[in-house]
Order: C-alpha cells, then structure tokens, then sequence
C-alpha cells in the first residue's frame, strides 16, 4: 500500500512558514537574523531535539567536507548542525511544504551554500552511488513500512566505510500502541518495530552494526523537563513542536508518552557502517 500521500497530508501544516516567523516574533527573535540557535525546540521533530542529534553525532567522527544525506530531513534542524560542523548536507522528506521552508529557514541563516532539500522518497530517489560519507535518519523508520528497501538504498548512496545512523521510536515491550502519536495519526501509517527488525533489514543490506543503545530514560527526563517548564510559563512557549502537530499536539504527545512510561515504546539509536 503507497501511504506516502497520506503521510503528506498528515504533517501538512498549509501556512508552515508563516507559523515559523510569527513565532519567532513573539519570541523576540529577528526573522532576517537568525542563528540555529533560535530554532531550538521546534525544527528538529524527534524526541530530545537537538540534545538528541548531538549525542548522536558525536559518536561518528565527523568531520568538515564530508557529504552527509539526512532522510526525512522535516525543516531542516539536524542538517543545519551537521553543516556546523562543516560538512555539506543533502536532505530529504516526502513533504515538499517542509523541504521549501527548510530551505527557505536555511537561506535565512546563510547556510544555503552547506545544505540543500530535495522532496522524495529515499528508498526510491536516484541517488548517486558511492557518493556519502554518512547518512541520518531520526524519527523517520516509523513511517517507512519497507526498512529493507530504505537499508539497500542508503547502502548504495554511501562510500565504502560510510556510517549510517538511525535514531526511531522502536517497539521495546508488550502492548499496542494508541493513537494519534506526532508521527501518524491512524494504524495504517505508522510501521514502528523492535531494534531487531532494522538489524536484519542493515545487516541484510550489508552494514555492520556496530552500536545499539535505547533511550527511554533520555524520552522520559526529556518529556519531564517540558511539562516543568510548561507549568512554569502558564503553557507552551511560541516556538514549539505543538506548531507542527497541530491542535492534536496534547494527545500525540500525551499517548506517546503514556507508551514511553510503560515501556511499549523507546527511541532507540543504531549506528551502522558499510
């Protein structure tokens, strides 16, 4: 079953970019002087945010000029810290509302010349072989239905010795998952699994894993430390994650984490290397 349009219209926003600069106002920044900084909390949509991309990368040794493929690339927040470290970075989402204002946010920090977005599928883009040093994926598998196809194609795109790095909400205990949840809003959509379905599906492309780490108490402090911040702001700040889910925000949010607190769900980190 194609889902991908189904998925488009579940994160689409209508108006993503207008939302963005608002909220920037109201949070005091300038639109038309923006750092990555002031971006934090609300353009990297995966549990831990940019707290999350950093203990992630700084396990793969890298380095300026490398070229690095980020998939499912959403508005462009971990790209932008890759670039940081200097390295060039093609992104890719199904989404062609959060590719535009990922490279339109880009441009504003004049970071257009490190990192581009492209809209498609990576399991079926033309990707150019042997060209990567890298790969990332965070909180995108649990959209993909077929990991053994989206394995083999990140193989094919990567150098020999290129790393690839994956960062999902994976099933790690008994029970059923509720929903909506930020990634999905009915059954049909959301493929979440245990660590060992993506090992077969690296390994059956030819990684070797090399490092597996889950981080439910990561999620867990992660979700706690927002609720403490919420109940001491009176609500949520103008910039936020809420923006991008929607209305539905509060029960996405609260069903993840009652399946975080009883142990059905866990990000989980697996870093593979061709």
């Amino acid at each position: 079953m194609d889902t991908s349009g189904t998925l488009i219209d579940h994160y689409r926003h209508g108006d993503l970019e207008r939302a963005f600069l608002d909220g920037l106002r109201r949070a005091g920044k300038d639109p038309d002087r923006l750092s990555p900084a002031d971006l934090m909390g609300m353009d990297e949509f995966h549990i831990g945010g940019a707290e999350a991309t950093r203990e992630l990368v700084t396990q793969l040794g890298i380095g300026p000029g490398m070229k690095l493929l980020d998939i499912g690339s959403g508005l462009g927040g971990p790209a932008r810290q890759l670039a940081s470290l200097g390295c060039h970075v093609t992104g890719v989402d199904l989404s062609g509302e959060y590719v535009a204002v990922a490279q339109a946010l880009s441009a504003r920090m004049g970071l257009d010349g490190q990192v581009v977005f492209r809209q498609g599928d990576a399991a079926t883009m033309d990707l150019a072989p042997n060209h990567f040093d890298g790969a990332t994926l965070l909180h995108v598998g649990m959209n993909i239905a077929d990991k053994a196809a989206l394995a083999a194609a990140v193989h094919r795109a990567l150098k020999p010795g290129g790393f690839f790095a994956v960062y999902d909400v994976m099933q790690v205990g008994p029970g059923t998952l509720d929903f909506p949840v930020p990634w999905s809003s009915r059954p049909e959509t959301s493929f979440v699994v245990p660590p060992a379905a993506y090992r077969a599906a690296l390994e059956g492309a030819g990684f070797t894993v090399f490092a597996e780490r889950e981080r439910r108490r990561f999620a867990l402090d992660f979700f706690a430390a927002m609720r403490a911040r919420m109940a001491q702001s009176g609500g949520p700040p103008p910039l936020g994650l809420h923006v991008l889910m929607g209305p539905s925000a509060p029960q996405k949010t609260a069903n993840m984490v009652a399946m975080l607190e009883r142990g059905t769900i866990a990000p989980v980190e697996l870093l593979a290397r061709k």
